[in-house]
């Protein structure tokens, strides 16, 4: 086996074996999970990383270390073992730090799961070949557009029924799509259109967060 595919099952396990623990001991969980007032207030930073290997139950867990086990050769193969590391941790944690920024007034806001590392991940992958990556027979950028009009929606349009963290979800995907630029600048200038239009979504939120001051 590959040392790459080493390091992704030994990032599938370690998920697994946290979001364990976590099913099984509530107080672990607890300490563990991303919680605004949590880490504004006793200052346990820890948990803008640690939330990311916690999951809600069996299925979460799932669908999100079968995602990153599908995405995340093709990371591997553009940015290499490092790159990978970077682009999936660097999500994770920037996700939450966006929804730390998000939902700084509201104390008890929590979340958990991978999905920010994930996101990160699949959007870095999408973003070395918009055009020729498809996602259940959608082109990548429509699919990374959609993605992320759906997110931005949700966000500004929440459901009291609605638990999933579009925030993370952006704020990840947004961290391994700059990684992806960044990297191969000059794959973005030739699919400048297609980045772009997946990207019109996010300048919208832009717009809403900064200078509407819609939410924040």
């Amino acid at each position: 086996m590959d040392i790459s595919l080493y390091i992704l099952v030994a990032i599938i396990a370690i998920t697994c074996v946290i979001s364990y623990i976590g099913f099984q001991q509530p107080e672990f969980f607890q300490k563990y999970k991303f919680e605004v007032g949590a880490i504004q207030r006793r200052k346990e930073y820890i948990r803008i990383l640690s939330a990311g290997f916690l999951h809600g139950d069996f299925m979460h867990l799932l669908f999100n270390m079968y995602t990153l086990y599908i995405f995340a050769p093709i990371a591997l193969i553009g940015f290499g073992i490092g790159g990978f590391l970077i682009i999936y941790l660097g999500s994770i944690i920037l996700g939450n730090l966006f929804c730390l920024y998000v939902y700084k007034n509201v104390p008890f806001y929590s979340a958990i799961g991978a999905s920010g590392g994930v996101s990160g991940v699949l959007f870095a992958a999408v973003a070395l070949a918009p055009n020729d990556i498809q996602i259940w027979f959608i082109p990548g950028f429509a699919f990374g557009a959609l993605y992320f009009g759906y997110s931005v929606y949700m966000m500004l349009n929440p459901r009291a029924n609605d638990n999933i963290g579009h925030a993370a979800h952006l704020g990840g995907a947004f961290f391994g799509l700059v990684y992806a630029v960044a990297s191969y600048p000059e794959f973005a200038m030739q699919n400048a259109l297609f980045i772009g239009i997946m990207a019109l979504p996010l300048i919208y939120l832009a717009y809403e967060i900064f200078v509407k001051k819609r939410i924040g």
